[in-house]
């Protein structure tokens, strides 16, 4: 999913496409094919459709009673394969028990249609047919998902697997963690070098607003630090990657970016370091390459080969300690580890996974 919450909405709206194939089995010919494109779209963004319809339709009322019957019949279809129990669980509470009455009474049997007509003119005359179209609209979406299986990654590059998260703590669905969801239950967790990283991939895909908006993480410490430390530094290499997408940022934000992506990376490292030497078990030395560097060349050797470094104004790095951080460094960190473990809304959502 990586954060691409629009998309999974999509997906999450349509079931993958099986609301359209049972509205095919249920109406058959019974219905023009354009009446049945209609009825889905009616399905899949209520909201939206019913403002359309309204702007249109001659006669409301009776739009509402032809739709209200089909939308009843695709949602007794749809809940057929659970139990009651689990069906009254899955139910809005505000249309609950009007709901019920609607899916456990045939229309087959001798005045249970004169009952149901009776029911659906009740909530036309009340104005509430709208809110009871979309209640029903997104029961049968809820419904014709039996198992949402999802295979990891839900988090980074995408701008708001947080708001997936809000989607799958409320739902019946099966997921398996992925490499990034980790990453994010480590910075829950505490973990200070699973925090840089978080960091690094939001700057990296310019997601900020997952952090600040999302999860409440203060980044005005490491903006500050960062537009300081590299004010004289254009940090073209670490540019946020928006290319082929919407991008909502000004070139002076983007700038602001690139500089936190860079003062955050250079933090990763140290971090990284303080754990591949407490834990030489892990046999992760190679990933250690501030210490090859040298400095008055630009100079990086690994494996007996020189590179030239890219990019060598590093002035948070000391020559003769690389991996230490500097005191602005330590308590920017400090800041940061207060932020993610403060976060209730993270809290929540790592529970969840």
């Amino acid at each position: 999913l990586h954060g691409e919450y629009e998309a999974f909405q999509h997906v999450l709206r349509n079931a993958s496409g099986a609301i359209k194939r049972k509205v095919n089995e249920i109406f058959g010919n019974t219905l023009r094919e354009n009446e049945k494109k209609e009825l889905c779209t009616l399905i899949y963004y209520p909201e939206q459709k019913l403002e359309l319809i309204k702007g249109v339709e001659t006669d409301i009322d009776d739009w509402y009673v032809i739709t209200l019957n089909q939308l009843v019949r695709v949602c007794q279809n749809v809940s057929s394969k659970y139990t009651r129990s689990k069906v009254r669980k899955a139910l809005p509470k505000e249309f609950s028990y009007i709901i019920q009455e609607l899916l456990h009474e045939s229309s087959m049997v001798p005045n249970k249609q004169a009952y149901i007509n009776v029911i659906i003119s009740t909530i036309i005359s009340t104005r509430r047919a709208d809110d009871f179209i979309i209640a029903l609209c997104q029961l049968i979406q809820r419904l014709t998902i039996d198992t949402l299986h999802v295979l990891g990654d839900i988090f980074d590059r995408g701008p708001a697997p947080h708001r997936i998260m809000d989607i799958l703590c409320n739902y019946h669905n099966f997921v398996q963690w992925g490499n990034h969801d980790i990453l994010w239950m480590g910075a829950a967790a505490g973990n200070e070098c699973c925090m840089a990283n978080v960091l690094r991939l939001a700057m990296r895909y310019g997601n900020l607003s997952v952090l600040e908006d999302g999860y409440g993480i203060n980044l005005l410490p490491l903006a500050t630090f960062a537009m300081e430390t590299y004010a004289e530094d254009s940090c073209s290499l670490f540019g946020p990657k928006v290319e082929g997408q919407e991008c909502t940022y000004n070139e002076k934000t983007l700038r602001m970016i690139a500089q936190m992506h860079k003062a955050i990376s250079i933090i990763q490292f140290k971090l990284e370091a303080e754990i591949i030497k407490r834990r030489p078990d892990f046999g992760m030395d190679d990933r250690m390459l501030l210490h090859r560097i040298d400095f008055e060349r630009n100079i990086l050797t690994l494996d007996g080969k020189e590179y030239e470094l890219k990019d060598s104004f590093l002035p948070t790095v000391d020559p003769a300690d690389p991996y230490k951080l500097t005191s602005e460094e330590r308590e920017i960190m400090n800041k940061l580890h207060h932020s993610f473990v403060s976060s209730e809304k993270l809290k929540k959502h790592m529970r969840c996974l």
